[in-house]
């Protein structure tokens, strides 16, 4: 699958693809499915991009609270999903407010849940019922039509939609942040519809054996010698790449799959409009039991809280975690490194948890500064006018996994068009 020596074949491929994450590998296949050589130079030492899983005292620590929906169809095409083992969180979620837990769940998936459901007080009747009239209205519109749609902030869309504050304060500010790593509501409502179309049409989930099986996945199917990781590039001169190592190669086509302001240092010509980032800081904790006993995310109800969402990744998959323990995810958004982050994370912990949290062994705190793009009404798509290069990556669509994958493939499409 992977190497970090170049074969001894002096001719260059005709595609040389920069970035082996979810596009990069996703546009690796389409093109070598239809006989083109490629290689691709990966700068980290595994493929994977933002979607990486890491070992410790036999842990399996995704980098960030991620998830993979099983209703993504492009994705779906190009994945073996049964080898993936998805294990599937429970379609709704507990929510933490002032010392008390209520459950809201997917009364069309979990209909024995409709009495709790309609009595807790996140939200009122109306607001559960404008939610199954989003569900179906969605579920007939294309992914297409969506994108066409006029794009507004998802808390414009929400209020439009006629959600009262309740709702959007105490629930959607809190799952959605989860997913678009800000609770503001800012990111585009076309992101917004995409993602909830997915969630109705079925589940969230993790593979069992991490996140980072999803890549892998993709890179097992490669030829041998495609794939270069430790291979940083230095230059790029027109089509000429030249890697730290002193390698150059001249392809026909050269395809920069990586953040559109990571290919803007590489390629000053371009002239990119500037790429924000949204950004996380995730907790890891172990613990001898899980302090849900379910599948289920649990978020917080509260303004103001430091928490945004908490999981057990191995009350979903025992794999994530030694026989007898339990994984604790906590995500909090933004970047945290004052000296008492800990601590006050711990702190309201403790109020959703009780005392058992004192004795949770901490694993691992990772602040992502570059989680996921900025993706708002306002923001500009990168667009690439120099002939024979390329970009591509989940800015390009939406930020998801399906939204790598899709750029990938229609890049892969559009140089096929020229050969």
């Amino acid at each position: 699958m992977s190497s970090s020596n170049f074969p001894t074949s002096p001719a260059s491929p005709e595609v040389v693809i920069i970035g082996a994450g979810l596009s990069g590998l996703a546009c690796a296949l389409e093109l070598i499915n239809h006989g083109v050589s490629v290689q691709i130079l990966e700068k980290d030492d595994a493929p994977g991009g933002r979607v990486r899983t890491d070992s410790i005292d036999g842990f399996l620590l995704d980098r960030g609270f991620q998830v993979y929906l099983d209703a993504y169809p492009s994705a779906g095409q190009l994945l073996d999903v049964e080898a993936l083992d998805l294990r599937k969180f429970e379609p709704g979620a507990i929510i933490f407010e002032k010392g008390e837990r209520h459950r809201l769940m997917d009364v069309f998936r979990r209909p024995t849940s409709i009495i709790s459901s309609a009595f807790s007080p996140i939200g009122n009747i109306l607001d559960k019922a404008l939610v199954a009239k989003l569900r179906f209205s969605l579920q007939f519109s294309s992914l297409e039509k969506i994108q066409q749609r006029e794009d507004l902030t998802t808390e414009t869309y929400l209020r439009k939609f006629g959600f009262s504050d309740d709702m959007i304060d105490r629930f959607f500010r809190s799952f959605y942040g989860g997913i678009f790593l800000e609770n503001q509501l800012q990111t585009s409502s076309r992101m917004f519809e995409f993602t909830f179309k997915m969630f109705t049409a079925g589940s969230a989930t993790l593979p069992a054996r991490g996140m980072e099986e999803i890549p892998r996945q993709l890179a097992a199917q490669l030829p041998d010698h495609v794939l270069h990781c430790d291979t940083p590039v230095s230059k790029i001169e027109g089509k000429e790449v030249i890697t730290e190592s002193g390698e150059k190669l001249t392809p026909d086509y050269l395809v920069l799959a990586v953040p559109s302001d990571a290919a803007q240092k590489m390629l000053p010509s371009l002239n990119l409009p500037e790429l924000k980032w949204r950004s996380v800081t995730n907790c890891y904790f172990a613990a001898a039991n899980s302090p849900l006993n379910e599948a289920i995310i649990a978020l917080s109800g509260s303004p103001g809280s430091l928490i945004n969402n908490v999981s057990v990744p191995s009350d979903l998959s025992p794999e994530y975690a030694p026989e007898g323990q339990a994984l604790i995810s906590v995500s909090i958004l933004g970047i945290h490194d004052e000296p008492d982050f800990l601590t006050n994370v711990l702190s309201e912990l403790r109020s959703w948890f009780g005392e058992d949290v004192t004795t949770w062994r901490h694993l691992r705190t990772d602040r992502i500064e570059r989680a996921l793009p900025e993706q708002t009404p306002s923001s500009k798509r990168p667009v690439c006018d120099l002939a024979g290069i390329y970009l591509c990556g989940d800015q390009q669509t939406t930020t998801s996994i399906e939204g790598a994958i899709i750029s990938g493939q229609d890049t892969a499409k559009q140089i096929l068009k020229l050969r």
